[in-house]
């Protein structure tokens, strides 16, 4: 019989709507802006440590991202050599990239805050950025082991100048 694991708890707390009630406003204080919305969590609510789900969707795309670059900088050097290159390599850090630049843009576009609110604002920027790279390393191996491959100088037909 095989021991059994204890399992290891990841708690996220989501920076979503308080389902509090908001605090009733006083009439002598009554401002064109309410006080407390619904849709907005205090920046005091979310601890910088604290592990949201704006936080690991933001700091997942960015390893993508990192990934990305990696395997398009590998990919890259070997298209430099003779053997036309790593085909699948170029294609993985271009796909990488485009998932990174994606999931970094949907990070930011519903994010309700800036830096440090628990929205995963930073990790969004990052994604955008590092992807982008990526996808550039992985477009340049991707034309670069198609010239080589063809051994035209990137024509896909035999006439020579």
């Amino acid at each position: 019989m095989r021991a059994r694991r204890p399992s290891v708890a990841l708690t996220v707390r989501h920076p979503g709507p308080v389902p509090a009630a908001p605090p009733a406003a006083s009439p002598d204080t009554a401002s064109p802006l309410p006080r407390w919305s619904a849709l907005a969590v205090p920046a005091a609510a979310v601890g910088p440590h604290t592990v949201t789900s704006g936080r690991a969707l933001g700091t997942a795309a960015v390893l993508v991202a990192v990934v990305g670059v990696v395997v398009g900088r590998r990919a890259w050097v070997r298209s430099t050599g003779g053997h036309g290159g790593d085909r699948r390599d170029a294609v993985g850090a271009l796909a990488a990239g485009l998932v990174a630049v994606a999931v970094g843009g949907y990070v930011l576009a519903v994010a309700q805050g800036g830096p440090g609110t628990g929205y995963g604002v930073v990790g969004g920027y990052g994604a955008l950025v590092i992807g982008l790279v990526a996808t550039g390393l992985g477009g340049l191996a991707l034309a670069r082991s198609r010239r080589t491959r063809t051994g035209t100088g990137g024509r896909s037909d035999s006439r020579t100048r």
